[in-house]
């Protein structure tokens, strides 16, 4: 089946988990200019993840600064980077991809309920969401590799898909571990942490007592609460054109998440053919479909991440299995210049 992740572009291009721009079609809220005319509401901003965050926050606590709560939101998201990165050696993902045993690996419980997701959603789509392709995005140059241009050859597609395979991958929670059956088995969460990273992100601002704020990292959202106007915030959900940032949708998003994954801004060209960031686990390759974006509505924006980019990698039948697990997505296809949206049910 169609794998997984929205992988970033080479060289300066990438970061920690992945670049800065995020290969899909980004959200943002409409309410920016609004909020910033606002005094008593806030905004944090900062980088991380390879991207960029902003936090919006109204009706603001009065016993905690605005600098205070930047400093435990910071320091939340690169607690999660730290954990789950490909792109830092040190990481706790790194080392367990480094290690070539085949015994228990003992994870945090963040990295373990992200591979659980993620491994869920796997089974749900037959592998459609793989987070096993860390060799195929390697030798794809979508990666932390620095030393890959342009396509690989036959051999080194057959040699990467030989060690991919979400069966391949266990892991538990008491206490908390991953086991890999393949020595060479590489994990990248790249499609579905900074989702987590937005949740977590949240709960520092639950956890503060703050009820109305809208969290974005890297284009992936979550809202709670009413923007300074005591209205839903809205957010905009772009065209999948390239180099383009035009209007697609306008969502209201009230205690819920939004993300969006899109095969028009992370790509290479080579004898003029476009190779897409999203791969093929069937051939090693990168898919070739009609579906230039999917958004999804979820809970959690680790679930929005993740499924967003799981409809993608199927290509036409991503709707099909929407409905079946009643999730809130709207596809973009790709019809020469023209685009057309399909929503599914709950959308």
């Amino acid at each position: 089946m169609n794998f997984s992740a929205r992988y970033w572009p080479r060289a300066s291009q990438m970061g920690a988990l992945g670049g800065p721009l995020k290969a899909a079609a980004l959200v943002f809220a409409l309410s920016i200019l609004a909020a910033c005319s606002q005094p008593e509401d806030w905004m944090i901003q900062g980088s991380a993840m390879g991207t960029s965050y902003t936090i919006r926050i109204s009706h603001p606590p009065a016993d905690l600064s605005q600098d205070e709560l930047a400093t435990m939101l910071a320091a939340e998201i690169e607690r999660v980077e730290a954990l789950m990165s490909t792109y830092r050696p040190e990481s706790e993902l790194s080392q367990f991809n480094r290690s070539d045993s085949t015994d228990w690996v003992h994870v945090s419980d963040d990295t373990a309920i992200v591979v659980e997701a993620a491994q869920e959603i796997s089974r749900k789509t037959n592998g459609a969401f793989d987070i096993t392709v860390g060799p195929l995005v390697d030798i794809w140059g979508f990666g932390p590799r620095m030393d890959v241009n342009g396509r690989p050859s036959d051999e080194e597609i057959a040699q990467a898909l030989s060690h991919v395979g979400y069966q391949k991958l266990e892991v538990r929670h008491e206490p908390p571990a991953l086991r890999k059956s393949d020595p060479l088995l590489h994990v990248d969460l790249s499609a579905i942490a900074k989702g987590y990273g937005v949740d977590q992100a949240a709960q520092v601002l639950i956890d503060q007592g703050i009820e109305d704020y809208m969290v974005e990292i890297g284009g992936d959202l979550k809202a709670a609460g009413y923007n300074h106007e005591g209205n839903p915030w809205r957010i905009a959900v772009e065209r999948p054109i390239p180099g383009d940032r035009a209007l697609l949708e306008v969502v209201a998003v009230e205690d819920m998440a939004i993300a969006t994954s899109g095969d028009y801004r992370n790509f290479f060209m080579q004898d003029s053919v476009l190779y897409s960031h999203t791969l093929d686990s069937r051939t090693g390759r990168p898919v070739t479909h009609k579906i230039a974006s999917v958004s999804v509505r979820a809970r959690s924006a680790m679930l929005a991440d993740g499924w967003a980019t799981a409809l993608l990698a199927m290509g036409e039948k991503g709707l099909e299995i929407a409905e079946e697990q009643e999730i809130a997505a709207l596809m973009v296809e790709r019809d020469g210049d023209a685009l057309h949206e399909k929503g599914s049910k709950n959308w």
